[in-house]
C-alpha cells in the first residue's frame, strides 16, 4: 500500500486505494478498463518469460490483466493478505479452490450450515473421490471429532445463512494452525470492515464479492485472499510444479493455474471496475445496513406474530457472544419464523418496500421465503438439520430510513 495510506482510517483508505496503490495514467482516480484479451509483446523472449513465470505480465486475460491486478491489489490490502485472486462469482472462488487444491482421497470438513450452492457441491466432491465430513462448526470440538489421517482442510462461513448461526472462529483456526489444516473462511457476511480473518488464524478468505463489496446488485464477482498464515511446505497436495515457488505464493498459484487459468471461471474487465467503484462506500453502507438489521430484528423479536428471529446481534441469539468477540458489528443479514397462523407469502406480498428477490448485501432491503426457494432441492430432513423453518423469511437488509423499514413491516403484519 502506498505510504500516504498507512495509519489511514477504514474509510480514506477505501476512497483512495485506487488512486494511491495502482496509480492510473492520466490523474484517473480509478484504473482504466482494459478490454484486451490479448497481450502484444515486440521481443517474443518477454512473452516467453511470462508464460514460464520468470518475469510478472499478461498473456492473456482469462488468468490476467491490468484492471484484474487493480482489483486485486485493492483487496489484497484491505483483508490483509499477501495475495488475492478474483472470479467470475463467489461461487466460481469457491469451487475453483476446493477443485485445485484437493484431489481423490482427501477429506474435507465442512459447516453443515453453509450456503446453499455450496451444499449442493459437497455431493460434486463426493463424485470425484473427495470425502467431505459436515459437521456443525459452534462448536470446535465437533470440528476435532471430524478429522481423519487424510484430512486437509476445513470449510466455514463465519455468519451462516440463513439462519445466522456464527463459527467458533478462533479455536478452530487455532485447531487448524495445530493440525496443519488449510483452514478456509467464507466471510462473505462479514468483509473486513467488521471482521479481522487473520486474528481467527485463517488461510483463505473465500468469497463474494457479488454482496458488500459491489453493493449495488449490479455485478458479480468472487475472491480468495492468501492471509500468508499457512505453510504450503506442509500441504500435501501442492504439485510439484509449483514446489520451485516461493512458499507463501504456492497455495494461491495453484489455485490460478489449474483453477483459475483451466477452469476458467474468470472476472471480466468491466465487472472489476464496477466493484471497485463499489468497494468505495462499503464501510458506509455496511454502517447503517448492519444498524438497521439490528432495529428490526429487536422489533420482531417483540412482535405477537413472530415465532424466532435469528440475528447474531440479539442478546437471545445462542452465539451473541461469539459474534460479539469477532466481529465489530452484526451483520446486515436476519431471517425470521412467521407465528404458524401467518401466511407467508401474503405477508411478503403486502410489504412494500421490501423487494421479493434472492440477493445479500444490496441497498435494498430484500426478503425471500427459504424453505420454497433457494433451499428448496435440500429436501426436508437437510432443511431441519439446518434450522430452516417452512415458514422462514431471509432477510438482506439495506440503507433505507429505518422508520420507513419498520412502518412497512407493521403495515404488513397488521
Amino acid at each position: 500500500m502506498s505510504d500516504i495510506l498507512n495509519n489511514k482510517g477504514f474509510n480514506t483508505r477505501l476512497v483512495h486505494a485506487d488512486r494511491l496503490i495502482n496509480h492510473p495514467q492520466d490523474g484517473a482516480v480509478h484504473q482504466a478498463t482494459n478490454n484486451s484479451v490479448l497481450f502484444d509483446y515486440p521481443d517474443i523472449q518477454d512473452l516467453v518469460d511470462i508464460f514460464q513465470g520468470k518475469v510478472a505480465g499478461h498473456a492473456y486475460s482469462r488468468q490476467s490483466s491490468a484492471s484484474i491486478d487493480a482489483l486485486q491489489n485493492m483487496l489484497t490490502s484491505i483483508e490483509g493478505g499477501v495475495g488475492s485472486l478474483t472470479f467470475a462469482s463467489g461461487m466460481a472462488a469457491i469451487t475453483t479452490t476446493f477443485l485445485a487444491l484437493l484431489q481423490q482421497g482427501d477429506h474435507l470438513i465442512m459447516s453443515q450450515f453453509v450456503f446453499g450452492n455450496t451444499n449442493s457441491f459437497i455431493g460434486t466432491l463426493r463424485r470425484y473421490g473427495i470425502e467431505v465430513s459436515v459437521v456443525d462448526v459452534t462448536d470446535v470440538d465437533n470440528v476435532a471429532a471430524a478429522i481423519k489421517e487424510n484430512t486437509r482442510a476445513v470449510y466455514l462461513e463465519t455468519i451462516a445463512n440463513p439462519v445466522t448461526q456464527v463459527a467458533d472462529l478462533l479455536p478452530v483456526g487455532e485447531l487448524c494452525e495445530q493440525q496443519k489444516l488449510v483452514y478456509m473462511v467464507d466471510n462473505t457476511m462479514t468483509p473486513a470492515y467488521i471482521f479481522d480473518a487473520k486474528a481467527v488464524k485463517a488461510s483463505l478468505l473465500v468469497g463474494s464479492l457479488t454482496k458488500y463489496y459491489a453493493g449495488h446488485g449490479q455485478v458479480l464477482g468472487g475472491i480468495v485472499v492468501d492471509t500468508g498464515l499457512y505453510d504450503w511446505q506442509t500441504y500435501p497436495g501442492i504439485q510439484e510444479g509449483f514446489r520451485g515457488l516461493p512458499v507463501a505464493q504456492q497455495g494461491l498459484m495453484q489455485i490460478k493455474k489449474k483453477g483459475l487459468r483451466d477452469m476458467g471461471g474468470c472476472l471480466t474487465s468491466e465487472s472489476a471496475h464496477a466493484i471497485s467503484v463499489g468497494m468505495e462506500t462499503l464501510a458506509l453502507r455496511m454502517d447503517r445496513s448492519c444498524d438497521n438489521a439490528l432495529q428490526l430484528a429487536q422489533y420482531l423479536e417483540q412482535h405477537p406474530k413472530i415465532a424466532a428471529v435469528y440475528y447474531p446481534g440479539l442478546k437471545a441469539h445462542p452465539q451473541h457472544d461469539k459474534a460479539s468477540q469477532y466481529f465489530s458489528q452484526y451483520g446486515g443479514i436476519l431471517s425470521f419464523d412467521l407465528h404458524e397462523s401467518v401466511d407467508c407469502f401474503a405477508f411478503m406480498n403486502k410489504l412494500q418496500l421490501v423487494l421479493n428477490a434472492t440477493h445479500l448485501g444490496d441497498t435494498r432491503t430484500l426478503a425471500i421465503p427459504v424453505a420454497h426457494t433457494i433451499y428448496y432441492e435440500m429436501g426436508a430432513e437437510v432443511r431441519a438439520d439446518m434450522g430452516i423453518s417452512d415458514n422462514m423469511i431471509r432477510m438482506s437488509i439495506g440503507i433505507e430510513d429505518i422508520q420507513d423499514l419498520l412502518a412497512d413491516f407493521e403495515q404488513a403484519l397488521a
